[in-house]
């Protein structure tokens, strides 16, 4: 499953492979990182149909992930990529707004990432 994973906190990378270091070495799951919804836009489009699922931090500067969210819901992708919203503010604005763009789910900062593998797990079956 190749991940694309979006936020402007740049140790989110190192996390994400620490935490996912089975996975990533049984190449069960591919990981790339964007750290701005632009440059996510541009990856998306260098590598299009590669992403399976992306993980979008909501609150960024420039281009929000609720922009990109927008933006990639509306590029339609044949299948189109599976889209969690990830943001420290679990807020209802956020929520309602991210469900009315398409998301497909929405974590909250710290991510948990049992809870995150157990989700990564039910979409790697359907």
């Amino acid at each position: 499953m190749k991940i694309l994973v979006v936020d402007d906190e740049k140790d989110i990378k190192t996390l994400f492979e620490q935490r996912f270091r089975k996975e990533i070495r049984d190449k069960l799951m591919h990981f790339a990182f964007a750290f701005s919804g632009e440059e996510a836009l541009k990856y998306l489009n260098q590598h299009e149909h590669e992403a399976v699922l992306i993980l979008s931090d909501i609150n960024m500067p420039g281009m929000s992930g609720l922009e990109l969210l927008e933006k990639i819901k509306a590029k339609s992708l044949k299948p189109p990529p599976v889209v969690m919203m990830i943001t420290a503010y679990g807020d209802e604005g956020n929520f309602n707004t991210a469900k009315q763009l398409g998301a497909d789910d929405f974590l909250t900062k710290p991510v948990d990432f049992t809870l995150l593998k157990e989700k990564l797990k039910n979409i790697n079956d359907d």
